[in-house]
C-alpha cells in the first residue's frame, strides 16, 4: 500500500474519540455497577414483608362468590391490606375488594372474603398486599 493510499484511509476512518482502554474500563464499570443493584434488588425483594394467596374459593351465584384468602406474615404484628379480585371467563375484572387483616399473634391466617360480583366469575386471585 502506498502512502497515499494509507494517508487516504487514515482520512476516511479517523482514530476513535475515546482510547479502547478506557472504553473497555467505562463498560467495566458499567457492569458492575448494573450487577451490584441486581444483587441488591434480588436480596432486598426476596424476603417480602407479607404474601398472600387464594387457597380457595366458592361461587354462590351469578352475582356472588365467597373467596378464603390466606395471609402469611413473619411478624403478626403488623396490619396488612390485601386487595382481592375476582374475574369472569374473559379475564375481565367483576369484583374487587381491600380487605384489612388486622395485627395478630398468628404468622398464617385464613380471612373468608365475600364479593358481589358484576357476572358471574370463574376465578379469584390476590393482587397484593402491603403492610402498615
Amino acid at each position: 500500500m502506498s502512502d497515499a493510499a494509507a494517508v487516504r484511509l487514515r482520512r476516511r476512518y479517523p482514530p476513535p474519540r475515546l482510547p479502547r482502554p478506557v472504553l473497555v474500563g467505562l463498560v467495566a464499570l458499567g457492569a458492575a455497577v448494573g450487577l451490584t443493584w441486581l444483587i441488591w434488588a434480588a436480596l432486598f425483594h426476596a424476603d417480602p414483608v407479607v404474601t398472600a394467596d387464594v387457597p380457595a374459593f366458592e361461587i354462590t351465584s351469578d352475582t356472588s362468590m365467597t373467596v378464603t384468602i390466606s395471609v402469611q406474615r413473619p411478624d403478626p404484628s403488623i396490619p396488612v391490606s390485601c386487595r382481592v379480585i375476582a374475574q369472569a371467563t374473559d379475564f375481565q375484572p367483576v369484583a374487587e375488594k381491600v380487605v384489612q387483616v388486622p395485627a395478630s399473634t398468628v404468622e398464617l391466617a385464613n380471612i373468608p372474603v365475600q364479593l358481589t360480583t358484576l357476572r358471574r366469575a370463574t376465578s379469584a386471585s390476590v393482587s397484593g398486599c402491603t403492610a402498615g
